[in-house]
């Protein structure tokens, strides 16, 4: 080859790049990074399932602490707090406040203005008529009629009620006003001037009215009172009762409450029909939902890994005998077997163990078929081929080859059969299959169910399982998606 065309370089301009130096292999800095590592690693990188694990770990988190710091447990019942609004002093700015807006009738609306609560002193101590927004008159077949447009405090809607104490009991009130300087025991009505039908025992109808419970005025525009009184003009507190064993007293109910229980009525997302808090029975209930869905989840994960995997494995005959099993199980209605398994072995291991036996007769072929399918998918592999061919035994080759590869799909089924569960236990107890509505314990499908009666009148009631039934079905979706990803080994260094 001619070389009169190539340019010149002189020879100066070459240089050694290693001369009488040993060459060798140059010593990693970093750390090697693990399979879990470096799923973590994959897994924070998505915002979106970072976020719905927070949700979630904040549900449970809930479920767990509400019932510890609560003044409410899940025995309470108060029969005047029925369907009480929610209340919240830290989000009180936002109307969460107890109140609600109605439209009321002249006879109603002097009904909610006699439970504003004035003390011996006259001080104002409690109205139920928070605000007036307007008044207006309704013509009706030659009739005038007044309504308003009112603002209630469901707490004060109660005003006053009667009580049947002990003169012990008495005392230790009185004693109370006492040394508190709220006052408690109110005036007794004198019965015989109540004028509205059917109202004879009704401890806020205080002042003179018609048949009809529309109050008279003085002309000073306010309340005339009925109250009882002795010859000496005094008012009366207390009519005895049972030859003096008991006291029958008036009381404002509010400050009662604060009496008996030492705190005031709060209940921060409402009172269900029961006078329950709703706080405490949700929390209680997501404990419960969770407690069963994770022990299904955990059951039905295990056996669907080892029966899929057995399947995948070896295929063939053994395939064949074990997918006609489960076609046999797949064709069971599940509908039919909680209803039988609530009617024949509820008796035996409970409600909650039959609802147990009912979801993981089932439950666990979709996870069976996805680690079969899996195990097809991956069995033909050069890695497998080669663990097979150096003497790796069946059991190191499905728990240690096949099987992580698998782990992202088995493990995203596996976490959203959570929600799946408690959706399907709130179908069961919707259609009063199950019954988990008990004194110590309920569920969140219970609480939506209970909630259905009262959907348009008192929306909070179904409101608050909604949400977080919803917030749940949200976060493990998302949150299974994400642990996918960050399982899937063959995702790994794909973000770099």
């Amino acid at each position: 080859m001619s070389t009169d065309n190539m340019p010149h370089v002189p020879k100066e301009k070459f240089n050694f790049v290693q001369l009488d130096t040993s060459i060798h292999d140059v010593k990693f800095e970093t750390k090697p990074i693990g399979y879990f590592k470096d799923a973590w690693l994959r897994f924070r990188k998505n915002k979106g399932a970072v976020v719905a694990a927070c949700i979630i770990v904040i549900l449970m988190i809930f479920a767990v602490v509400v019932p510890l710091v609560s003044n409410y447990d899940m025995n309470y019942r108060d029969s005047y707090y029925v369907y009480t609004k929610p209340k919240s002093e830290l989000f009180s700015f936002l109307g969460w406040n107890g109140t609600s807006k109605v439209t009321v009738n002249q006879q109603d609306y002097d009904y909610y203005m006699g439970m504003t609560v004035v003390n011996d002193k006259g001080e104002t101590v409690h109205e139920a008529v928070v605000d007036l927004y307007k008044s207006y008159v309704v013509e009706d077949a030659g009739r005038v009629n007044n309504y308003y447009d009112v603002k209630i405090d469901t707490y004060n809607t109660i005003g006053y009620v009667y009580k049947y104490v002990t003169p012990e009991e008495y005392a230790r009130i009185r004693a109370y006003e006492e040394e508190t300087g709220n006052q408690v025991i109110y005036p007794m009505i004198d019965t015989s001037e109540i004028k509205k039908p059917s109202a004879s025992e009704d401890a806020n109808l205080w002042f003179e009215h018609d048949t009809k419970g529309r109050a008279k005025y003085d002309e000073n525009g306010n309340f005339v009172n009925i109250y009882l009184t002795d010859e000496n003009g005094d008012y009366v507190y207390y009519k005895s009762k049972m030859n003096g064993n008991q006291y029958q007293i008036r009381v404002c109910y509010y400050d009662y409450y604060v009496y008996y229980y030492g705190f005031e009525p709060c209940f921060v997302f409402g009172a269900d029909g029961f006078g329950q808090d709703i706080l405490v029975r949700l929390a209680n209930g997501a404990r419960l939902s969770f407690l069963l869905a994770f022990s299904v989840a955990a059951i039905n994960f295990i056996i669907g890994t080892f029966y899929g995997a057995i399947e995948g494995y070896y295929g063939g005959w053994v395939d064949i005998i074990m997918e006609r099993i489960s076609d046999i199980l797949s064709g069971v209605p599940f509908i039919v077997t909680a209803t039988l398994f609530q009617m024949h072995l509820a008796n035996r291991v409970g409600v909650v163990g039959s609802l147990i036996f009912a979801f993981i007769l089932t439950g666990w072929l979709s996870t069976s078929y996805r680690v079969r399918t899996q195990f097809y998918r991956f069995k033909g592999q050069e890695y497998v081929l080669a663990a097979r061919t150096l003497g790796a035994k069946d059991a190191r080759i499905i728990f240690h080859h096949i099987l992580p590869n698998s782990l992202g799909t088995i493990v995203t089924s596996c976490i959203l059969m959570i929600p799946s569960v408690i959706f399907t236990e709130s179908s069961l107890a919707y259609l009063n299959i199950v019954d988990l509505q008990t004194t110590n314990f309920t569920s969140v499908g219970t609480l939506l169910s209970n909630g259905q009666s009262s959907l348009s009148t008192y929306p909070h009631c179904i409101f608050w399982p909604a949400l977080f039934i919803s917030l749940l079905m949200i976060s493990f979706n998302m949150f299974g998606n994400g642990l996918r990803d960050a399982l899937n080994p063959s995702l790994r260094g794909a973000d770099d």
